[in-house]
């Protein structure tokens, strides 16, 4: 097994359209993928001291943080135009070896940084509302 290119961890945004057509959001350098889960302790007097947990309980959240140079792409500008009106969109998490995560995410965050001679970058913060499954 090799290792998987982080530069072929893409994400893309959604059209708006039902099903959507996804755009590759430009520009970026570095793309991470948190998966989380509350827990829900079922522990009893039975349980021999030992925590127990419930399956498929709790809440599942899927966050995801990027940073790039930003090239005025409409991918994102769209994405932009989302985290200025608080909109959740279709995103695609699409991975080297052909894998893809599909969910509905809000920017919790958007940044805009640059030097005087330099290029202006971002980092962004999505955080899902809703499922996100494998496509």
């Amino acid at each position: 097994m090799t290792a998987q290119k982080g530069s072929a961890f893409l994400l893309k945004i959604g059209d708006g359209a039902q099903p959507p057509a996804y755009e590759t959001v430009a520009g970026l350098r570095t793309t991470q993928m948190s998966i989380n889960g509350d827990t829900v302790v079922v522990t009893h007097k039975e349980s021999g001291g030992w925590r127990e947990l419930l399956s498929g309980a709790g809440t599942r959240s899927v966050s995801v943080s990027a940073a790039g140079i930003f090239l005025g792409s409409d991918a994102e500008n769209s994405v932009r135009s989302h985290a200025l009106a608080g909109t959740v969109e279709d995103y695609e998490l699409s991975f080297e070896d052909g894998a893809k995560l599909r969910g509905r995410f809000l920017v919790q965050r958007l940044d805009y940084a640059g030097d005087f001679n330099g290029e202006r970058n971002y980092t962004l913060q999505l955080e899902s509302s809703g499922a996100v499954v494998p496509a």
